[in-house]
């Protein structure tokens, strides 16, 4: 599955094809054809809610009053920036390559054949945003204002206004603009997380250019984790969204907003009923440091995470897949130092639960850095708590999601230790090498080359060992296994 963005280079976007493949896209200024939920009679309560946050509101289904009331909130985003320049014929010559054989032959001879530089062509591409301060404060996506060497910021009204980019990050994916204007309406924020799965929601944006088009649906899931997405779980939505929708609000029945509207998952390029919004709490945390510092600082724990299958959670004796798996630490990390060890699962952080590997990146992100954290890890077995120092985010990810790739005798693994140069060479103090692979073991994704570190959390330096303790096991064995430079745990089923 490939990502896209709404609006991914604002620029880009603009002229690029889209491919047949399925892919996530970055809404871009427009998004699709509205098509409201139908929610049934028996939601009184909601319809009550909406009706009290925005008076004229008939029923649970009828946006109109947040239409209305917020619509003239709702930006259109235009971007230009400058194309690469590509030489080109003057005089009717024709268009060739410079690295072209015939190229030097054509700007040689005959006049009608000189080759003159085309003139720079300018790219523009639209998307969405929405006003957060009567001053002139915009959130968008980041991909609708990359590239841009001029951004103009259209209301409903049809003022416009050039807009300064305050700060992006690409991360997050959000973007803060400015413009110099006063008395603008503005939306209302809300909090994400007291939305719930199959609540009505609604897009306003500009998809395909069609500005301050609305767009209704449900919430179809919540925390939703997307490839290279390490810092947002995003609210999935069924909201028509599409090309040009991107950096527009996503709002709730009381006419808040809880989203902003950035990516969809698609075959064709447009709407097919997959569309993914950054919460609005990460965007406002995202803009307060940016407006503050001009940039954003992240908490960092040093840790490579993934998720707890059945089979994990079997081979580790846990009551049920849930958590994140730690299948290595960073030497000289926070983790390292607070005591977390590979095999260890974290189940919480400062009490709030961990379900998925994927809630630990962004919860971690998210607090500063030298701020203390208590981690709940569940450890062979016995639950413990860890206390951490969080540290600053570089450069690195904060924690790598790996995939699962799960093994002698009732593995399936022929093995043999690794000689000293191999072991210097891959920086282990021991592990077994894997030369070939059947079985449970082969079923389970070991392939040759895979080096085994551990059996269920014991550090494995033998063949005989990895044998003993293979025979010893249950039906469910995890190993831990390095690939290249990645570590990750496998669970092995041997019923």
């Amino acid at each position: 599955m490939k990502r896209n963005a709404i609006t991914r280079s604002a620029i880009a976007a603009a002229v690029a094809a889209f491919a047949a493949g399925g892919y996530l896209h970055f809404a871009q200024p427009g998004w699709g054809d509205a098509h409201a939920a139908v929610l049934g009679q028996n939601n009184q309560q909601s319809s009550t809610a909406v009706a009290t946050a925005v008076p004229g509101m008939a029923s649970a289904t009828d946006f109109s009053g947040i239409v209305q009331r917020y619509g003239p909130a709702v930006v259109n985003i235009s971007v230009v920036g400058k194309a690469e320049q590509k030489p080109a014929a003057a005089n009717d010559g024709p268009d060739i390559d410079p690295n072209d054989p015939f190229y030097q032959f054509f700007r040689q001879f005959g006049p009608q054949f000189q080759m003159q530089p085309r003139r720079p062509e300018l790219m523009r591409a639209e998307g969405s945003g929405f006003i957060v301060s009567a001053d002139g404060l915009i959130l968008t996506n980041a991909h609708v204002v990359e590239g841009a060497q001029e951004v103009t910021v259209k209301l409903t009204d049809r003022r416009e206004y050039k807009a300064k980019v305050l700060g992006s990050d690409h991360q997050t994916d959000i973007a803060v603009l400015r413009i110099n204007a006063k008395n603008l309406p503005t939306v209302k924020l809300g909090d994400p997380a007291q939305s719930k799965v199959g609540e009505p929601v609604l897009a306003i944006g500009s998809p395909y250019g069609f500005e301050n088009s609305a767009t209704a649906g449900i919430i179809s899931a919540k925390s939703r984790p997307l490839p290279e997405d390490t810092y947002v779980s995003f609210i999935q939505t069924d909201v028509a969204v599409n090309p040009g929708n991107s950096g527009g609000p996503l709002f709730n029945l009381k006419g808040e907003v809880i989203g902003i509207n950035s990516q969809i998952y698609t075959r064709t390029g447009g709407y097919q009923g997959l569309s993914f919004a950054i919460p609005i709490d990460v965007a406002e945390r995202v803009e307060h440091q940016l407006i503050k510092y001009g940039k954003v600082t992240r908490g960092r724990l040093g840790v490579a995470i993934q998720d707890v299958t059945q089979g994990l959670a079997d081979s580790f004796g846990l009551p049920k897949p849930e958590g994140a798996l730690v299948s290595s630490v960073e030497k000289s990390s926070p983790a390292a130092r607070a005591g977390l060890e590979p095999g260890d699962v974290i189940v919480g952080v400062n009490g709030h639960t961990i379900e998925r590997s994927a809630d630990l990146p962004a919860l971690i992100g998210a607090m500063a850095p030298g701020s203390d954290a208590k981690i709940s890890v569940i450890r062979k077995g016995q639950a413990k708590t860890l206390d951490v120092t969080i540290g600053k985010m570089k450069d690195a990810q904060l924690a790598e999601a790996g995939g699962a790739s799960p093994g002698e005798g009732r593995l399936g693994l022929a093995v043999r230790p690794l000689t000293g140069d191999e072991l210097g060479e891959a920086g282990l103090p021991g592990g077994l090498l894997v030369q070939d692979v059947s079985g449970p073991a082969a079923k389970a994704g070991i392939q040759p080359g895979d080096i085994v570190l551990s059996v269920n959390g014991v550090p494995i330096s033998s063949s005989a060992q990895l044998h003993n303790l293979a025979a010893k096991a249950g039906k469910h064995v995890a190993l831990l296994i390095q690939r290249d430079a990645q570590k990750i745990f496998v669970p092995i089923d041997l019923s």
